[in-house]
């Protein structure tokens, strides 16, 4: 008889200790971090990935907006006159951004999200990280893209800013939100 209640409780341990175990890798899966959404979009594509990232993951959404709004004739790609093609030729460029009453404090995980341009992030993007605190952020990007990948831009953000906590990004064309949450599963933030 002690046997068989021996066997029982062992069994009963081994139970608890394994939902507890599963209960705890739930719980590292579901951070309970602070998340802001913040993005740039031109067109409105880079705002459709940013509400459905903050649909996954519960964030804030907050728009870059540039101080002058972007016009067709300033996005011209194929005119080296443009508004944009002067800035993205220009490293040092830093187009103004509007301030916004967020504060960046209030957040643990930042994802930025922008249209690629060039094979680079927009220099709106080097403003909005110059114009805020971000250190001991964690910061993921994501992108849209009609040709390129966000590999470049990706790398290029990293170099220049590596002194930010950076996690693995993804371009975020056509995804949805299904899509998301699966990459969103396997980052660690």
């Amino acid at each position: 008889m002690y046997k068989i209640i021996f066997v029982f409780l062992a069994i009963m341990g081994i139970a608890t200790a394994s939902c507890a175990q599963q209960k705890q890798d739930a719980n590292r899966k579901q951070p309970n971090n602070k998340v802001l959404i913040t993005y740039f979009s031109a067109t409105g594509t880079t705002a459709g990935a940013a509400e459905k990232l903050s649909k996954v993951t519960g964030g804030e959404l907050y728009e870059i907006t540039p101080a002058q709004p972007y016009t067709n004739a300033d996005l011209n790609w194929n005119n080296k006159q443009s508004r944009s093609s002067l800035e993205m030729n220009d490293p040092k460029s830093r187009p103004a951004i509007r301030k916004s009453s967020i504060d960046i404090a209030d957040y643990d995980v930042i994802f930025v999200g922008y249209p690629i341009w060039w094979n680079l992030a927009p220099r709106i993007i080097n403003t909005f990280i110059e114009s805020y605190h971000l250190k001991n952020k964690t910061i993921i990007l994501f992108a849209t893209s009609g040709s390129s990948s966000i590999t470049n831009s990706m790398a290029t953000l990293k170099k220049s800013y590596p002194e930010l906590i950076w996690k693995e990004g993804k371009l975020l064309n056509g995804m949805n939100e299904n899509d998301i949450r699966e990459w969103i599963s396997k980052l660690d933030y």
